[in-house]
């Protein structure tokens, strides 16, 4: 009997597979020329290098010389080249953003499945090569989107994805105030739960359904209506069960936690990272810092949500809450950038336009981060916190062939990072 992820790949690929998408430069082995080349893990910036791609796989970097035989030559000598970067924090499987709080109710399994796939193709000629889609109300379609990109139905990057949210009833992750939450679909359902033993139940059936990790929602949200911030919703117990759940299927898991108590409950339950962090006080950071926990910190969206949400008219509810929180979660960030707490890249894309992803960089510079550190955040560390350092995130052998390159030096400019002149997935051009 198919499962029900399956089930919905057999209805949603076929649609997925209508998106339009671009022939990508195939070719067994290139020989890359990067006018320079940002080494993050040496903290280095090298000129004059070639990168040697066999493949997927980058085989050597070195210094160049003659055009390898039977390889072709790729100039992006006017260039300077970095790793694919990664987005921790995306929403690719959803309808988006808006004034009107019933939109992902209105649109279907199938209609998000086909907006995923437009999102996807933004997001990679973007210059994001992978991304960790943390959520979406229509249960399992960011399963059948990441499959239909690995097996090349649609353009996207490699995703990680969650399946869907592990949230109280009425909490941060239910789509609140359209009907009552108990006549919802039961694909927008699939995580809700009550006890820690229910909590355990849920995370299995999403890792059985092929989610690749977990997210939770400790504390109330920005973007829900009933639900604040500041306040915890999932227990420490049942965060718990969740991550010796995963743990127990080397699976990780995530929080969504803006205030600081829920923080603490989801550190001390043993999560790999915790998603925005807004409210985090002394405590949660020296908790952070002492456990290794990774923060993710979406510090660019609260300016958008500002500006676009007033004038579209989005609830009085989202404008307050973001008002109360985007303030204070910079000035977070930049006390964790000064402790050296683990931060990797996200920004809560879906929130924002998909493909402006990289305008986040700009606001980590402005608060503390210095231009490499932040590109080490979307490539390096952010590989770590996903645990696939040994396949992404630098230019290095062994990794997958995944490139960008900018006009100008995104270390004396990191806003240059906002403009990607190309882009290479598995060691294919595609933008």
């Amino acid at each position: 009997m198919l499962t029900l992820a399956q089930q919905l790949h057999l209805r949603l690929f076929a649609a997925a597979a209508l998106s339009i998408s671009s022939a990508p430069l195939l070719a067994s082995d290139l020989y890359v020329e990067a006018g320079k080349l940002i080494d993050v893990q040496a903290d280095t910036v090298l000129s004059g290098h070639c990168i040697s791609i066999t493949g997927e796989k980058i085989s050597k970097v070195a210094p160049c010389g003659p055009t390898p035989s039977g390889a072709s030559r790729v100039d992006w000598s006017a260039y300077t080249v970095l790793p694919g970067l990664i987005d921790l924090h995306t929403h690719l499987a959803d309808a988006g953003q808006s004034a009107d709080i019933a939109l992902p109710l209105k649109t279907s399994p199938a209609a998000t499945a086909l907006i995923g796939a437009y999102n996807a193709r933004l997001t990679l000629q973007a210059g994001f090569t992978t991304v960790r889609d943390v959520g979406t109300y229509r249960g399992l379609t960011d399963i059948a989107l990441r499959d239909a990109i690995n097996a090349g139905y649609v353009p996207g990057p490699r995703m990680v994805v969650a399946g869907a949210y592990i949230t109280i009833p009425k909490g941060g992750g239910e789509l609140n105030g359209v009907v009552p939450n108990d006549e919802l679909p039961t694909d927008m359902r699939l995580g809700v739960v009550t006890t820690p033993e229910d909590a355990a139940i849920k995370t299995a059936f999403l890792i059985d359904q092929g989610a690749d990790f977990i997210k939770t929602i400790a504390t109330g949200a920005v973007l829900a209506i009933g639900t604040e911030p500041g306040e915890p919703e999932m227990s420490e117990a049942q965060l718990r069960a969740v991550v010796e759940t995963a743990k127990a299927k080397n699976v990780f898991v995530t929080a969504h936690a803006h205030g600081a108590i829920g923080i603490k409950n989801a550190i001390r339950a043993g999560v790999r990272s915790i998603e925005h962090a807004s409210l985090i006080d002394n405590e949660a950071l020296a908790m952070a810092k002492a456990n290794g926990t990774y923060l993710v910190m979406d510090i660019y969206n609260g300016d958008y949500i500002d500006d676009i949400g007033t004038r579209e008219k989005w609830p009085d509810e989202y404008l307050r809450k973001n008002r109360e929180t985007t303030d204070v979660q910079r000035a977070g960030f930049t006390k964790a950038v000064k402790m050296g707490i683990k931060l990797a890249y996200g920004t809560d894309s879906g929130v924002y336009p998909h493909g402006q992803n990289a305008k986040q960089f700009a606001y980590m510079v402005r608060y503390g981060m210095t231009p490499m550190q932040a590109i080490q955040s979307a490539t390096i560390h952010a590989a770590e916190l996903l645990g696939k350092s040994a396949e992404i995130g630098s230019v290095a052998p062994g990794r997958f062939a995944d490139l960008v390159a900018v006009k100008g030096d995104p270390i004396l400019d990191i806003r240059v990072l906002e403009s990607i002149a190309h882009v290479m997935k598995d060691g294919k051009v595609v933008h």
